[in-house]
C-alpha cells in the first residue's frame, strides 16, 4: 500500500490526527478541512497565534510548545516541513508504533475527494497566478477550496476551505513536495534552475516536473503548459498525457492578441481556439503577469467556467502580498514591495517597474539563502545592475548555515554603483537620504527585507 493510500485509510476512518505545526499557513487550512470531514483533530506549535485562536473556537484543542505527551492517544501524525525527525513528538509517535505523514502527503490524499484538483507549479509565478485562479472560481461562484502561498487580500487570508467541487493549490517543486499531490489539472509556468541546494542540476527539475505533469490521469486529465518557455515545453515533450498550451506565441492553444500596456495595466485579448474568448483589463503590471492571466484563464477554459469570470476575475485582481505591492511613500518616491528571490523574478520585476515611468529605481534587495546566491551569482549581477541603483541587504539565511562563504558583500563589489548595508537601520537611512520626488523604491527579496519600506513609509506619514 502506498503512502497516500495509507493515509487516506485513516482520513476515511475518522481516526484522531496530531498536526505538529498546525499554526502554519498550509497546516491550519489543512487542520480545518480534516476537522470538517469528521477527524479529532489536535495540534501543536511554538508559539500562540491569532491562527490558533481560530482553531480553537473550532473546538480543535492546540498545545503551545512540542512535548511527547501531545501526541498520545494519536492514530496518526501529520508533520510541518519544519518538524524534523529529532522533534520530541515524533520521536514519542514513531517509538509507539504511530505514523507519521508529511503536510504535502495529507494534501495528495485530500484532493481525490475533490473532483477538480487544479495545482499550479513552476518556478515562477505560482502565487499570483494561483490568486488569480482564485479571483476567477469565486467570479464564477464556484465556492473553491484555496491553498496559496501568500496572503490575498479577497480573502484577507492565504486559503480557503470552501464546499464546492473544486480544489486550487499552489504546488511547489522544492523537496518534490508537489509529487505527493494527485491533480487532475497540472499547470506549468515556467522551469528555471533554482533550488539547487536539492536539486542537481536543471535536467534533474525538469525530470521533476515531468514526473508532476505524469500525476494527471491518462483518461480526464490535463496538463497547462507555458509554450513560451522551452523548458518546460522540454520537460513534457512526448508526455502521454493530454496538454493545453499557454503564450504569447500564435501557435499557443490559449493566447494573448493585441496587448496594449499603460501606466500598469494590460489590456488584451485572450484567443482560445482561434476565436476571442473575451477582453481583459489586467490591473497588474509586467509582461510575466498576462502570462500569469492566460494560464489561469486557460485553467477556467478547462473546468468549464464561463468567459464572463474570467474577463470579471482577472480584471478585480490587485496582486497578492509581497507581489508588487505598494507600500506608500517617502520623500516623493513611490515604496513597492515584492518576494522576488531568483534573477529570472528581478527581471520581470524590473520590466513591471519600468512600464510605470518612474524617474529612477532604488532597489534593496536581500538575497535568498547562501546556496542560491553562489549558484546563481552571475545571473544575480547581471539583473539587480538593470536597476538605477542597489542597496544591498545581508543574505537571509533560511534554513542554511554559510558553508559556502558568501555574502552580499561579494554582489556589491561587482555592481557599478552597489552598496552593501550590514544591517536593516543603515540600509533604510541610505534610502531615505537617496529618495527624490517620482523616484521608485523596491524592497526585494523573500526573507524580512519588507519591513524597510513599511518602516520607510510609517516613517514619513
Amino acid at each position: 500500500m502506498d503512502r497516500i493510500a495509507e493515509l487516506e485509510k485513516y482520513i476515511k476512518s475518522n481516526a484522531k490526527c496530531h498536526l505538529i505545526g498546525i499554526g502554519g499557513v498550509s497546516m491550519s487550512p489543512l487542520a480545518k478541512v480534516l476537522h470538517r470531514q469528521g477527524l479529532k483533530i489536535t495540534g501543536s506549535d511554538v508559539r500562540d497565534s491569532t491562527i490558533i485562536g481560530e482553531l480553537r473556537q473550532m473546538g480543535i484543542p492546540v498545545y503551545i510548545g512540542h512535548k511527547a505527551e501531545n501526541a498520545a492517544g494519536a492514530d496518526f501524525i501529520i508533520r510541518t516541513a519544519a518538524a524534523h525527525d529529532d522533534n520530541v513528538e515524533i520521536v514519542y509517535a514513531r517509538a509507539h508504533g504511530i505514523p507519521v505523514f508529511e503536510r504535502a502527503e495529507a494534501w495528495g490524499c485530500i484532493m481525490r475527494n475533490y473532483k477538480n484538483a487544479l495545482c499550479i507549479s513552476g518556478t515562477h509565478g505560482k502565487t499570483t497566478t494561483t490568486s488569480m485562479c482564485t479571483h476567477i472560481l469565486m467570479s464564477a461562484g464556484a465556492d473553491p477550496t484555496v491553498m496559496i502561498g501568500g496572503t490575498l487580500p479577497l480573502l484577507q487570508d492565504s486559503h480557503r476551505v470552501g464546499h464546492g467541487d473544486t480544489i486550487v493549490l499552489e504546488s511547489c517543486e522544492y523537496y518534490n513536495s508537489f509529487l505527493s499531490f494527485s491533480p487532475t489539472i497540472a499547470v506549468i509556468l515556467d522551469v528555471d534552475a533554482d533550488h539547487l541546494d536539492f536539486f542537481k542540476d536543471l535536467d534533474d527539475i525538469k525530470k521533476s516536473f515531468r514526473r508532476f505533469a505524469q500525476l494527471v490521469p491518462a483518461d480526464g486529465g490535463l496538463v497547462i503548459a507555458n509554450l513560451d518557455d522551452k523548458n518546460t515545453m522540454s520537460a513534457i515533450q512526448g508526455i502521454n498525457r493530454p496538454v493545453m498550451t499557454f503564450g504569447i506565441s500564435e501557435k499557443a492553444d490559449v493566447r494573448a492578441s493585441d496587448i496594449r500596456i499603460s501606466n500598469g495595466v494590460s489590456e488584451f485579448d485572450i484567443i482560445y481556439n482561434s476565436q476571442v474568448l473575451t477582453h481583459v483589463s489586467l490591473h497588474v503590471p509586467g509582461v510575466h503577469n498576462v502570462k500569469n492571466a492566460l494560464a489561469a484563464a486557460a485553467s477556467a477554459i478547462a473546468l468549464n467556467v464561463p468567459a464572463s469570470a474570467i474577463a470579471d476575475g482577472l480584471s478585480a485582481f490587485r496582486g497578492a502580498a509581497r507581489r508588487f505591492e505598494y507600500k506608500g511613500t517617502v520623500n516623493g518616491s513611490a515604496i513597492y514591495d515584492d518576494y522576488a528571490h531568483h534573477p529570472q523574478e528581478i527581471h520581470s520585476l524590473l520590466e513591471a517597474a519600468r512600464s510605470l515611468n518612474p524617474r529612477r529605481i532604488l532597489l534593496a534587495f536581500q538575497p535568498h539563502t547562501f546556496s542560491r546566491t553562489k549558484a546563481l551569482f552571475g545571473d544575480f549581477v547581471r539583473e539587480l545592475s538593470l536597476a538605477d541603483k542597489v542597496f544591498l541587504a545581508e543574505i537571509f539565511a533560511a534554513r542554511e548555515k554559510n558553508t559556502v562563504g558568501i555574502s552580499s558583500k561579494d554582489l556589491a563589489a561587482l555592481i557599478p554603483g552597489a552598496v552593501f548595508y550590514p544591517d536593516f537601520q543603515q540600509l533604510e537611512e541610505a534610502l531615505r537620504a537617496e529618495a527624490q520626488d517620482g523616484d521608485m523604491i523596491l524592497t526585494v527579496g523573500a526573507g524580512d527585507i519588507y519591513k524597510v519600506g513599511e518602516h520607510l513609509s510609517k516613517s514619513s506619514k
